[in-house]
């Protein structure tokens, strides 16, 4: 009896809160949390708010105990108290408690057992929903970053009990992301060692879901039963986050995707990096868009070097982000974005024709799958280049043409911004076809008021040098961006394949009256556009798809551009390729020269119905009808088919087969049109084009030779002399005809000054004073040489100065000068 005694005396003299606490427990723990005894705790705890502190170090020993003794029954009921004090407690003297009850949480997630750290878990997350008055500057969320993140990989031998631990973890860090960045004074949680750990864990189990496409829209609210599923929860958890991401922190929550997605080589396929990229665009605010697009261009850079897919898929993932940003506002980053892509596709180039030299020895096996890899990173760039293009407001997308205009490499030009003078002549056109099916992509869709607006000079010029080259591809791009610029109505689509049209009015063309700005663009433009469509169908290697375009820019500019002076200039250019035809001076073959026959052919009909001359439209009809049956081949019914019967030759005397120009300028002058120009043969321009092409005439280059040939002797002058014979004389002395051809040759030249157009007429003068100026700088060049100078030598090569640095110790003195 006196030892029990002692024992309630002791008892009785222990604190209060020790007592209040110790009497929440059972006996049984079975029985669970003592409730009376709870309440009587919780107003002693609201009551003497200095207390709570020393009653969380009790219950914490208490539970750190247990832990120890695997008495699991009074854990659950220890973290059952502190929860409850915890949310009926709302004072500063919180904060000491919140230290105890954090480390009790953390004791729980240190234990091996599941049922522990999801209790510990759980502790944690009403623990985050809880807004304190003020921030705490100490505390720290270190060990739970790590802890949460670790439980998100966790593995277990029941798939029930791993995927509860890894729900567990997906909730930690939601809590630790609720808890901390809504606090300014919070921002540790953004630094780069806990988003590298948070990240990954939540796009690892975000890896699990089976359907992909799903993440594509913007988040919804998710049902209780689809809580449970990891996959989901770590989604809804990465879009709060990067949601709650500011300016200076968007970057540290992005770059940990790539690393996630670099060292799971999610980049082939890339149906899970292109789904990230997705929930990244629609759940980061709009503004924030472009740091997002410039870290994408930034890993691309650093995996150049990588295989040709792991490339294209980060390719593809741009593309989405584009797709989304460029809905919105996407910041300084445009001129970037196609620079960039630009860059990669030159890169691209180099290493599918680097690796097709390097494989030569090899099997073709492999080098052709490297081949049509880089055909994939290559069409993933243009695509990327054409989405982002067509969703840019108009004058932006007008500086992105002027942009993508000025890498295209053009022929005489001695050095590009890309480095494109170190393809190759193949790379060089690999290259120059990849920026025009961007360029193409770019242009679709683009309308503009004016045509000037559309094709102003500086665009225009080297746009039009490709249609000189000699490529077939390269002159369909450039004439089907022309398309894209000239048809401001959709008119294209009705004017699709080269035909005769029955009648144009069952098309319903579109069309608008000519403005003065479009008046204006002609004149000063007009012969530039006819010169290319003349050369364009001179070309050897023309195929049916470059027939058809050539007619479809005829037909436009009808449309589009033509008032009655275009008019006339479009028959001379109609005409004058009838008469390329005929009289073939270029040696092309039966098959073109059918072509061109065709492409008048069909022109002519759709130019007759537009401006609807009867006198016109019945010749035309005629020459058709009779082509119809005595010549099929020179319709394009008929010469494009596959196998079509040509002619041996072309005969001038059939001129019931051509379209005459006397019979249109009667009919034509009759409806009010000035016909006088019709009479005046169409020629076209000669430009600095020619001379830097392959059109150099062989002529000119002669002539230089043998001027300046050093070895032509006298006896190979007089072998070249003529021969003087009794019909030679006779010539000589009947100067009649002479006069007669002379008179001839004046009637001519002044006519042509009087009718041909000024814009022409200054053209021609001009060139001819280019040619001669050009003549003169290679005469000086091969007999002028001037003395060495240090700052170099001094070369001009078709009208550019050159610069090569000669060494001092190199340069050869005269004796006067060494002494």
């Amino acid at each position: 009896m006196v030892r029990k005694g002692v024992c309630c005396c002791c008892a009785a003299l222990r604190p209060r809160f020790k007592r209040l606490v110790d009497n929440i427990f059972p006996e049984d723990p079975k029985d669970g949390l003592v409730k009376a005894d709870m309440e009587k705790l919780t107003f002693y705890a609201v009551s003497a708010p200095e207390k709570l502190d020393r009653i969380g170090a009790y219950l914490a020993e208490r539970l750190s105990r247990d832990v120890v003794r695997h008495r699991y029954g009074y854990v659950l009921i220890a973290m059952e108290a502190l929860d409850q004090l915890l949310m009926a407690c709302h004072s500063q003297s919180i904060k000491p408690f919140v230290e105890s009850f954090l480390h009790m949480v953390a004791k729980l997630l240190e234990s091996g057992e599941p049922k522990l750290q999801v209790l510990g878990t759980n502790s944690f997350v009403k623990f985050a929903n809880i807004e304190e008055d003020t921030p705490s500057y100490h505390r720290r969320y270190d060990f739970f970053v790590s802890r949460f993140s670790a439980m998100c990989h966790a593995y277990h031998e029941d798939p029930e009990v791993q995927t509860e631990i890894r729900i567990a973890g997906i909730r930690g860090i939601q809590g630790v992301v609720r808890k901390t960045v809504n606090d300014e004074l919070q921002a540790t949680i953004w630094e780069p060692q806990h988003m590298d750990k948070i990240v990954p864990s939540l796009l690892f189990n975000m890896q699990k879901t089976e359907d992909v496409d799903s993440r594509a829209c913007p988040p919804s609210s998710p049902g209780g039963e689809k809580e449970e599923n990891p996959s989901v929860l770590a989604e809804n958890c990465f879009r709060e986050l990067l949601g709650r991401a500011t300016y200076g922190n968007m970057n540290h929550a992005v770059r940990p995707v790539f690393a996630h997605l670099d060292q799971h080589r999610l980049w082939d396929p890339n149906e899970f990096a292109v789904s990230c990229f997705k929930i990244i665009m629609y759940s980061i605010q709009a503004q924030y868009s472009h740091h997002v697009i410039q870290e994408i261009l930034a890993h691309l850079d650093a995996r150049r070097r990588d295989f040709p897919r792991v490339r294209a898929g980060i390719i593809q993932a741009l593309l989405q982000a584009v797709a989304i940003a460029a809905k919105g506002s996407i910041g300084p980053t445009v001129l970037e974005v196609f620079n960039t892509l630009l860059k990669h596709l030159r890169f691209s180039i180099d290493f599918e024709l680097s690796d097709r030299r390097t494989s030569v020895s090899s099997t073709c096996i492999s080098a052709n799958a490297k081949d049509s890899d880089e055909r994939i990173v290559q069409n993933a760039i243009i695509q990327t280049i054409g989405f982002f293009g067509c969703n840019l407001p108009d004058y932006q997308r007008s500086e992105i043409m002027m942009f993508i205009m000025g890498k295209v490499p053009v022929l005489g030009a001695t050095s590009h911004t890309l480095e494109t003078n170190q393809l190759g002549d193949l790379g060089t056109r690999r290259f120059q076809i990849m920026l025009l099916r961007s360029l193409l992509m770019v242009t679709t869709g683009y309308s503009a008021r004016t045509i000037s607006a559309a094709l102003p000079a500086p665009f225009l010029d080297p746009l039009l040098s490709p249609s000189l080259m000699d490529d077939c591809e390269l002159r369909q791009l450039v004439l089907e961006i022309l398309h894209n610029l000239i048809d401001r109505h959709d008119n294209r689509a009705k004017l699709r394949g080269i035909r005769i049209i029955p009648d144009v009015s069952d098309l319903k063309i579109k069309r608008d009256k000519i403005s003065k700005q479009d008046v204006s663009f002609m004149k000063k433009h007009g012969q530039q556009l006819y010169r290319h469509v003349y050369l364009g169908c001179k070309e050897e290697d023309n195929v049916q798809k470059n027939f058809e375009l050539l007619y479809t820019t005829l037909a436009l500019v009808t449309i589009e551009l033509a008032n009655e002076e275009v008019v006339i200039d479009l028959i001379r250019v109609a005409i004058a390729l009838q008469d390329l035809a005929i009289l073939n001076e270029d040696n092309l073959p039966m098959f073109h020269r059918c072509g061109v026959m065709a492409v008048v052919a069909a022109y002519l009909n759709f130019l007759s119905q537009m401006i609807a001359v009867p006198a016109f439209c019945q010749h035309v009809s005629k020459v058709i009808e009779t082509r119809t049956l005595e010549a099929p081949y020179f319709l394009p019914e008929t010469i494009f088919r596959e196998k079509c019967s040509l002619p041996k030759s072309l005969e001038k005397e059939e001129t019931n087969l051509f379209f005459l120009t006397n019979q249109m300028a009667e009919s034509l002058g009759g409806s009010g049109y000035c016909v006088e120009r019709l009479s005046v043969p169409y020629v076209p321009l000669v430009t600095d084009e020619d001379r830097l092409s392959r059109r150099r005439s062989l002529v000119d280059t002669l002539s230089i030779q043998v001027d300046l040939l050093p070895g032509c002797n006298l006896q190979e002058k007089v072998n070249s002399t003529e021969e003087i014979t009794f019909e030679t004389l006779k010539k000589a002395i009947d100067s009649n005809g002479l006069e007669e051809q002379e008179k001839e040759k004046r009637r001519l030249v002044i006519e042509k000054f009087q009718k041909a157009p000024f814009e022409e007429i200054a053209a021609q003068c001009e060139n001819k004073a280019n040619l001669l100026h050009d003549r003169l700088t290679q005469i000086l060049e091969r007999t002028v040489r001037p003395p060495p100078s240090p700052s170099g030598n001094t070369s001009i090569t078709a009208g550019r100065v050159h610069y090569q640095s000669i060494p001092v110790y190199e340069m050869k003195f005269p004796d006067l000068c060494v002494y």
